[in-house]
């Protein structure tokens, strides 16, 4: 098919041409004593986005996945008991993790296209006198509904209730893309991978640990080898790894973070917020639709998802969208398979690209018969982006 593909999934996300130039390189000895000089700039470059002083980063050959066992396994015994908000696909599949490595946890279930309740968090801690808890668990952007969590109110509760429970973050789809703040927010772990907001190829498993949760990692019982902390900390800190890692990835994270310096973090997450908007204004007031986020304060900056009208099966508009247009749309997931579709905005965008899904998802919808007025969702974009100034990273 001539033309580029449209990828508007929640990741994995358009990688840039300057990265893909920076990953062109020769294959070379990882054990070499030039190689330090790329891992260790990777490293403190995670560090300085994960905004933390003292926290470790680390890097596996793996998908965030990987970082979410890493977790579990190197700060928890075999039947510790965790807290955890079930709020759409991506923290069930945390939860369910937890459960198949021996864990106990306590659900707190929320209705799809809600966040995690800070309020709820602080009741079940309050109660748990105890202390029996011994990790909070939290998306902070569950991808499968487009509901961003406030992961500051979720540390608020951890302290008034003065628990002495780990803090562990799910950031996959919001790192690099929507602010998030390690130190400040009293975090232990983040877990986040390579795919979505730093614009690189799936492989890389990005995790930053607090002195907290290391401390935590040395008397925890939960077996552990390929994802141990302790290994990974100690060959870190001469940059080297434990294992082969990717090289290629590695020269890619190295330009990423480069570019989103160079832009800035305030203006990165800034630019999200401004593009999200036009998408939210196409899907509401241009298209008459709902989003599956129930409330302003759960929208998500890194995506969307639409509802559609009943009887409208969200899965044949996406697979039409791609047939037809040549255009990649995110599917429902679980609960609400069928009844949405999800349009990824994170990474390398801007208004005039997010301007192509937007088009595209409208004539996907309109030959499949759903009741939209033609133009009606770039329109509203249009006029959203047009009567916002604009922030900085997108102007000349």
């Amino acid at each position: 098919m001539a033309g580029r593909n449209f990828l508007f999934v929640p990741g994995p996300s358009n990688v840039p041409d300057r990265i893909q130039r920076a990953m062109m390189v020769a294959m070379e000895d990882h054990r070499s004593a030039r190689f330090p000089e790329l891992s260790l700039a990777c490293l403190k470059g995670l560090q300085r986005l994960f905004r933390t002083e003292n926290g470790t980063p680390m890097i596996f050959p793996s998908s965030g996945t990987g970082c979410w066992e890493a977790a579990l396994s190197n700060c928890l015994s075999p039947g510790d008991r965790m807290l955890a908000a079930r709020f759409g696909q991506f923290s069930h599949l945390w939860i369910d993790m937890c459960q198949r490595l021996g864990f106990e946890v306590d659900v707190l279930d929320e209705e799809w296209g809600a966040g995690a309740s800070p309020e709820r968090y602080r009741a079940a801690l309050a109660a748990d006198r105890g202390h029996r808890i011994k990790a909070v668990l939290v998306c902070q952007n569950e991808t499968a509904t487009g509901v961003t969590s406030d992961v500051a109110a979720i540390r608020a509760a951890i302290d008034e209730t003065r628990h002495p429970a780990l803090l562990f973050v799910d950031s996959v789809s919001a790192l690099a893309s929507i602010d998030f703040r390690m130190d400040e927010w009293g975090v232990d772990v983040c877990v986040s991978g390579s795919q979505k907001g730093l614009m690189l190829p799936a492989g890389l498993g990005i995790t930053c640990v607090s002195v907290r949760a290391l401390e935590a990692a040395k008397s925890a019982t939960s077996r552990r080898c390929y994802f141990d902390y302790a290994d990974m900390a100690q060959a870190a800190h001469s940059g080297y790894f434990p294992y082969t890692p990717s090289i290629p990835l590695l020269h890619g994270l190295r330009e990423s973070l480069a570019m989103l310096f160079e832009e800035g973090l305030e203006q990165v997450y800034a630019r999200h917020a401004f593009l999200a908007g036009g998408v939210r204004a196409a899907v509401r007031e241009g298209w008459q639709l709902e989003l599956c986020a129930r409330e302003p304060k759960w929208y998500s900056d890194t995506v969307s998802a639409v509802m559609l009208p009943a009887g409208v099966d969200g899965a044949k508009i996406i697979g039409h969208a791609f047939r037809r247009y040549n255009l990649a749309l995110g599917a429902g997931l679980s609960k609400v398979a069928g009844r949405l579709f999800r349009i990824g905005h994170l990474g390398d965008l801007n208004e005039l690209m997010l301007m192509g899904a937007i088009a595209g998802a409208e004539m996907a919808m309109l030959d499949a018969g759903v009741k939209v007025v033609p133009g009606s969702g770039v329109a509203a974009a249009s006029a959203y982006w047009r009567g916002q100034p604009a922030p900085r990273g997108l102007l000349a």
